[in-house]
């Protein structure tokens, strides 16, 4: 009996060991996926001289990487640009593995020459116009005949204009300190000269004529200046909230690129006509000081300004439309269904 059951019960724990599945076999080790380094070469743009041999480059070492490199060993802290043959300048967050070339990459070097910050730039180029319109706004000697030294003008446009004029170029600088980031780092260093002589010797020219003691108010009065203050404001407010907009598009240390979207704030929805709408609300701020003032100074500066705006709008309207294909037919650069 005892053995029969014992027999019965090795017979169940046979069976059972035949139905148990097979333990999988274990995976064998993967192997190390083989790295592919680049030899790095760069020469002189211009006279084909080597200037360094870099060996063993990681595939994924963006350009920025590669001119760390050079620049520790040529000791060379300038702002240098990269090429590929006679091409258009590398970006400097193109990955080296991403790039038409072999694992025998040859770079040609070129010497921007001595650049200074975009944000630096554009300190300099706003508190100049502030500083010089007060000046003239106050006065000072030398400027207008002695008797009129220190003294303020009569007419209330003036004052106004004063306040408008230290607004703006305020407003501003404000912005190029807390708002605004630049995709461009950086200028070369005798741009500041042109940009500032523009800017300043156009602020002072203008300065002179509007508190100028023989100044005439605008030919319809009072009401010519409310209606151009409401102009000059709007559109001031309008320009604060697409820098705000554009801002908030681009999270900070990120490079990619989104299209700009009508948001919640009614001074944005212009992008649903417009490319550039910072460059439509700044024109219409000058056309309100313009009819403000009723000077031929501001006039001028307006149109030069309007010139050149045109030509960085259609500049980004193009970008745009060669990196986003799905980017809106009906925006126009600057003036919407015009320009």
């Amino acid at each position: 009996m005892d053995a029969l059951a014992l027999e019965a019960k090795g017979a169940k724990s046979e069976s059972a060991g035949a139905s148990a599945p097979p333990k999988p076999r274990p995976k064998p080790p993967q192997k190390a996926k083989r790295i592919v380094y680049f030899e790095v070469e760069i020469l002189d743009i211009k006279t084909r001289e080597k200037l360094l041999l870099l060996d063993k480059v990681e595939p994924t070492s963006t350009i920025l990487d590669i001119k760390s490199l050079f620049h520790k060993s040529k000791s060379i802290y300038r702002s240098v640009t990269l090429l590929i043959s006679e091409g258009k300048p590398l970006r400097d967050e193109d990955i080296l593995q991403e790039l038409p070339v072999g694992t025998t990459a040859t770079f040609y070097f070129r010497d921007l020459g001595a650049q200074i910050a975009w944000g630096t730039v554009f300190l300099i180029e706003c508190i100049g116009p502030l500083v010089i319109y007060l000046l003239f706004y106050f006065r000072l000697p030398l400027i207008y005949a002695p008797k009129y030294e220190f003294t303020a003008s009569r007419h209330l446009v003036v004052h106004i204009a004063c306040v408008c004029h230290s607004f703006h170029y305020g407003k501003r600088i404000l912005e190029t300190l807390f708002v605004h980031r630049f995709s461009h780092g950086t200028m070369p260093f005798r741009n500041i000269f042109k940009n500032c002589s523009y800017y300043w010797c156009s602020a002072a020219w203008m300065a002179y004529y509007i508190n100028h003691p023989l100044y005439t108010p605008p030919y319809y009065g009072e009401s010519q200046v409310k209606a151009a203050l409401g102009i000059f404001l709007f559109c001031q407010l309008g320009s604060f909230s697409i820098h705000m907009a554009l801002r908030n598009l681009k999270l900070s240390g990120c490079k990619t690129k989104k299209i700009p979207y009508p948001t919640k704030n009614p001074f944005t929805w212009i992008f649903a006509l417009v490319s550039c709408p910072n460059y439509t609300y700044e024109l219409g701020s000058w056309l309100g000081f313009t009819l403000m003032t009723q000077c031929v100074p501001v006039l001028f500066f307006t149109v030069v300004g309007f010139i050149q705006m045109t030509v960085w709008a259609k500049g980004k309207h193009r970008s745009y439309l060669k990196e986003f294909k799905q980017y809106p037919t009906l925006r126009s650069p600057i003036l919407p269904f015009i320009l």
